[in-house]
């Protein structure tokens, strides 16, 4: 008897874990809603806490359960963008060939391209160092674990930095206009530039 108690215990805590982690996920993306339409509205110096807490309709107690504060916000915006960019264009798959680069620079300029607000100077001034760190580090983080096989220990680290500035400053060329070649050409270009440097 005590068995099958238990059992249920069991059930009903992982269906209250759930629950629980769906409303933390919800609640977050409130938030995260919040802050793009605040952002198209006023400077971000400007944006408080309880603006961020009565966009997304709950209250200071809630912000400070999900962030410590509007930077904390911003740089989770700006990671998970980065992440979700490099995970859709590749499919979770981690490869080092010419699709595999091409794949990345797609990727970041995909990247540069979110999230949708108007570039209001404030923004603009404090996020787009952000957006190359966050960018860079994890195209590091995706060739960290495609080079092995590639080159020896010792290179990796060297060549997962290089690679990735290689990257991320060819689709930053290419969000700035600073080019006419679409972004499909420039992310052949670059991969085949990356892997002839391998030969």
């Amino acid at each position: 008897m005590s068995s099958w108690v238990e059992y249920a215990n069991e059930e009903v805590n992982e269906v209250g874990t759930k629950v629980r982690n769906l409303r933390m996920t919800r609640t977050k993306q409130s938030l995260i809603d919040a802050f793009i339409k605040l952002v198209n509205e006023k400077d971000f110096e400007q944006i408080t806490i309880a603006d961020l807490a009565e966009g997304a309709q709950v209250n200071r107690a809630t912000f400070y359960a999900h962030f410590n504060d509007k930077y904390e916000l911003l740089d989770y915006l700006v990671g998970d963008t980065a992440s979700t960019a490099i995970v859709n264009r590749t499919k979770g798959e981690v490869e080092f060939n010419e699709e595999g680069i091409t794949q990345l620079v797609l990727a970041i300029c995909d990247f540069y391209q979110q999230p949708d607000v108007d570039c209001r100077r404030s923004y603009i001034t404090l996020v787009v160092p952000q957006l190359k760190d966050k960018a860079i580090s994890e195209l590091k983080a995706y060739l960290l674990k495609a080079l092995p096989s590639h080159c020896s220990a010792d290179e990796i680290v060297l060549y997962s930095a290089l690679i990735a500035q290689m990257i991320h400053e060819s689709a930053s060329q290419w969000a700035s206009g600073n080019t006419a070649l679409d972004k499909e050409d420039i992310a052949k270009k670059v991969a085949l530039l990356v892997l002839h440097g391998f030969q």
